[in-house]
């Protein structure tokens, strides 16, 4: 068992774009983050648009290289890891749950969460059997089926869910998942997602603008101009 306290933590990180992403002069989005996410926690972090929680989430989920700092994942630096080794991280200890769902719209709720089993490496039985476990655990054992064209909003977010908990990773990195629902919806996935961090012990962060969120979290973030101006425990 993993005896790591920390499932993430940052230490000053910054992150500037410039020339190397076409502008004329640079931007820092980061100012020296400095943050430590507890394994088994359920982290909000909120802020107004172009506060650099983004940014912030992208760092997290090594979608993102910080220009300066320290980032390590499960007690793993990953900052100076080569594209392969971070796509490894991404894989094995992080699911993404985004906004827009990015279901695609070709396949099945059963085969939309089968493909990062499958480019895993499971067999065609195997990732079956454990997507339809996965999408059984959602609420979606009778939507196996169904393309995203015939799933309401939040059957397609349970579905992106699913997906992401497909590897078993240890970490959960959500980016506005209420952002496109209404109230009711909205509440159910911060509930599910609530329920997945206490039963099964997934760490999970959340970025939003969905105040909603505070009420499931043990710990809220803000953000504001690329620094943390306040943390809050529950």
């Amino acid at each position: 068992m993993n005896n790591i306290e920390y499932a993430i933590e940052l230490k000053d990180v910054k992150k500037v774009y410039g020339k190397e992403e076409g502008l004329e002069y640079e931007i820092e989005v980061l100012k020296g983050i400095t943050l430590r996410i507890r394994r088994g926690s359920f982290v909000s972090i909120m802020g107004p648009s172009g506060s650099g929680k983004t940014t912030l989430l992208d760092i997290m989920g090594c979608l993102l290289r910080p220009t300066e700092g320290d980032v390590f994942i499960d007690g793993i630096k990953i900052d100076k890891l080569n594209d392969n080794e971070l796509a490894e991280i991404r894989r094995n200890k992080i699911g993404f749950v985004f906004q827009q769902y990015n279901l695609i719209s070709a396949l099945t709720a059963l085969e939309n969460v089968e493909l990062p089993l499958r480019i895993a490496g499971k067999t065609k039985k195997e990732a079956g059997e454990r997507a339809t476990e996965l999408l059984k655990t959602v609420g979606l054992s009778h939507r196996l089926y169904n393309r995203p064209s015939q799933l309401s909003g939040g059957e397609q977010q349970r579905v992106a869910i699913a997906r992401a908990l497909a590897n078993n990773p240890s970490i959960i990195l959500g980016d506005e998942p209420t952002g496109n629902l209404d109230t009711k919806t909205g509440k159910f996935i911060l509930r599910l997602l609530r329920e997945l961090n206490r039963k099964k012990g997934y760490t999970v962060v959340l970025v939003t603008h969905d105040e909603r969120v505070s009420a499931y979290a043990d710990k809220i973030i803000k953000i504001q101009d690329g620094k943390i101006i306040k943390e809050e425990k529950k």
